[in-house]
């Protein structure tokens, strides 16, 4: 089965546009191109209006914060296109199921931001669809983690293989402290699902996103804009630039190197080396040793290099009587008791 998770660097890297267009369909469109010239793995971005995601009565001002973070259905459309023809995947997190209709062909994989972990209709709605599914993982206790993958997995069974279902870790602010990563929950995660497990950023700078690779990422979403300066919308300040993505991956590149192979083996340079043998003991008489002698802890040593009988068996030598004079650090051999 294709790894739908695997990205040109390693982790699938996801820059996020989100809501950093605030409204501005021109924005919009100068931030995705500028997503596009980083040459990331998917390009993200959020579709709702304020009324099927707000209630106009308990939370108003929420409510006319997210209308005017709206764009039409023609715009999402043109940017799903644009990301699509460059080559780069276009994903989003869509709180508005009624939406899933007219994106559904550009999407791949679908996001599910953290605040619809326990949304269980719109997890429903989206698994039966059957792609992929990224789900973020902030706010959220263990247990409703775990929750709710056991409903998604009811729900289709697909999502039983770490194929389709993604989890990432995620602290829901902007920005969190360092500590406040959580970075740790990622191989415990990984552990105790079997799934996918990656991680979104919401830290500054992309310390975090290279950390939790080498903790074992392999999804990493991060939130991008063209500068930070200057910009009062909270998500901009956590956002990469295209200067800082392109070190990300020159980093993450970096550390694959060090990461290398999962199986645990000798590595060729050290064969050639021959440093298997010269810094391994073998079995040496300890002092000159007379035909007929029983071998005792006493007048055995463990040396370099690992020349005739290996160190792992002195205890099989331990009573064994000797058949000829052997001299002191001499190299044995088995035919010699």
């Amino acid at each position: 089965m294709d790894n739908n998770f695997k990205g040109k660097y390693g982790p699938l890297l996801i820059a996020e546009i989100g809501g950093n267009h605030e409204g501005d369909f021109e924005e919009a469109k100068k931030l995705t191109k500028l997503a596009i010239s980083t040459d990331v793995d998917f390009i993200k971005f959020q579709l709702y209006t304020g009324d099927s995601l707000v209630s106009r009565l308990e939370s108003p001002q929420r409510n006319e914060h997210f209308k005017k973070f709206e764009l039409t259905e023609e715009q999402h459309i043109f940017l799903a296109k644009m990301v699509n023809d460059a080559g780069i995947g276009y994903m989003a997190s869509v709180w508005d199921v009624d939406m899933m209709e007219w994106i559904d062909p550009y999407m791949p994989i679908y996001k599910v931001g953290s605040g619809d972990l326990t949304a269980y209709p719109v997890l429903k709605t989206i698994a039966k669809k059957g792609k992929p599914i990224i789900l973020s993982t902030g706010l959220s206790k263990e247990e409703e983690v775990l929750d709710a993958i056991q409903y998604i997995q009811m729900v289709n069974s697909i999502y039983k293989s770490a194929d389709y279902l993604a989890l990432l870790q995620c602290t829901s602010m902007y920005p969190i402290n360092n500590e406040d990563a959580n970075l740790s929950v990622i191989p415990r995660m990984k552990k105790l699902t079997e799934l996918t497990v990656g991680y979104s950023d919401h830290t500054i700078g992309i310390e975090a996103n290279l950390y939790a690779y080498l903790l074992g990422a392999e999804i990493i979403e991060f939130h991008f804009t063209d500068s930070r300066e200057g910009k009062e919308f909270r998500d901009h300040k956590v956002s990469l630039t295209p200067q800082e993505v392109k070190e990300l991956q020159k980093k993450i590149k970096r550390a694959q190197q060090f990461k290398g192979s999962e199986i645990k083996k000798p590595i060729t340079i050290e064969l050639d080396n021959n440093h298997h043998v010269t810094f391994r003991r073998a079995v040496y008489p300890s002092i000159d040793v007379k035909k007929g002698t029983i071998l005792n802890e006493e007048n055995l040593i463990c040396l370099r290099p690992n020349h005739g009988i290996d160190a792992r068996d002195f205890d099989k030598l331990l009573g064994k009587k000797v058949k000829v004079d052997l001299r002191k650090h001499q190299k044995l051999t088995w035919d010699m008791f």
